[in-house]
C-alpha cells in the first residue's frame, strides 16, 4: 500500500493539482483554475491527435486481433511444429519497441543511393516490376498513419495470440464432439461453440488492445521524427511536446487528466 500510494496515488493527485496551475517546470506556480482545461477543449490539434489514436486503435482491433485469432485457431489444432509457431508468433511483442521502430524505419526508407532504393520494401517493389507502388510510406500524410498502425499491429498481435490460444485450450473438447454428433458444420461449430465460450477472453483482449493502442508512443518517436509531424501526432506525443517544447507543464497535466479520463 505504501508503494502504491507513493508511486500511483500521490503522483495522480499532484498531476491534477498541476493541471490547475501554469508552471514552466521550475520556479513559482500560478493558479489558473480550469483555464488549462478550457483551452484544451478548443485545441483542434489535440482532438486531431485523439482521432489519430482512435484510427490506430481501430486498425489494431480489427486487423491485429483478426490475425491473432486466426493464428490461435490454427495452432490450437493438431499440426506439425505448432510449438515452433507459438514461439515465432510471440517474438514481435518481446522485441523492444525502439528496435522494432528502427528496423521498420530501415525497411520503409524512401531514399535512393546510386540508383538503388535503400528501403527494403521499395527495393522489392521496384525489383518486382512494380515501380508505381514505390512510396514514401512514412513521409506522406496519406500513408504515414496507416503504416504506423500496421507496424503497431505487427508488433502487438502476439499478445492477443497467446491469450486467445490459452482461451481456446480451455474449451471442453466434448462440446465439439457433441456439435459434430448433432450434425453441425465447421461454421456453426465456430459460431455456436467457439465464439460464445471465448467471449470473456475476447473482451479482455479488446480492452488491452484499446489501452495499448491509444497510448502508442515509442514507435512514432522512432519512426517519424519524434512524432512532431502533425499527421502522425497522438495524445502522448503532444503531452511530451507541451512539456519539452513550450515548457507548459500545467497544460501537459491537463492533457494527461483528460486523456486518462477518456481511457
Amino acid at each position: 500500500f505504501a508503494i502504491f500510494s507513493t508511486f500511483y496515488i500521490y503522483p495522480f493527485f499532484e498531476m491534477f493539482n498541476l493541471s490547475l496551475h501554469e508552471w514552466k517546470g521550475i520556479g513559482p506556480k500560478h493558479f489558473v483554475g480550469l483555464a488549462n482545461f478550457q483551452e484544451l477543449m478548443g485545441d483542434q490539434v489535440w482532438w486531431s491527435s485523439m482521432g489519430h489514436a482512435f484510427y490506430i486503435t481501430l486498425i489494431a482491433l480489427t486487423f491485429q486481433n483478426a490475425i491473432a485469432f486466426a493464428l490461435a485457431l490454427a495452432c490450437d489444432r493438431e499440426m506439425r511444429m505448432k510449438r515452433f509457431y507459438r514461439v515465432v508468433f510471440f517474438i514481435p511483442p518481446v522485441l523492444s519497441e525502439v528496435v522494432v521502430g528502427i528496423i521498420w524505419n530501415w525497411i520503409l526508407d524512401p531514399g535512393v543511393q546510386n540508383g538503388q532504393h535503400i528501403g527494403l520494401l521499395n527495393h522489392l517493389l521496384y525489383s518486382s516490376g512494380l515501380p508505381n507502388l514505390v512510396h514514401n510510406w512514412l513521409g506522406s500524410p496519406d500513408t504515414a498513419l496507416t503504416t504506423i498502425a500496421i507496424v503497431h499491429s505487427w508488433k502487438g498481435f502476439g499478445w492477443g495470440f497467446i491469450m486467445l490460444l490459452a482461451g481456446l485450450q480451455t474449451i471442453d473438447k466434448q462440446l465439439y464432439e457433441a456439435a459434430k454428433v448433432d450434425g453441425a458444420g465447421a461454421w456453426k461449430t465456430f459460431t455456436n461453440v467457439t465464439i460464445p465460450m471465448m467471449l470473456p477472453v475476447i473482451l479482455v483482449v479488446v480492452i488491452l488492445t484499446i489501452l495499448g493502442s491509444m497510448q502508442v508512443f515509442v514507435l512514432i518517436v522512432t519512426m517519424v521524427n519524434k512524432g512532431l509531424v502533425h499527421h502522425t501526432d497522438v495524445p502522448v506525443t503532444l503531452i511530451l511536446g507541451s512539456m519539452q517544447g513550450t515548457n507548459r507543464f500545467g497544460y501537459a497535466c491537463a492533457q494527461a487528466v483528460v486523456f486518462g479520463a477518456i481511457l
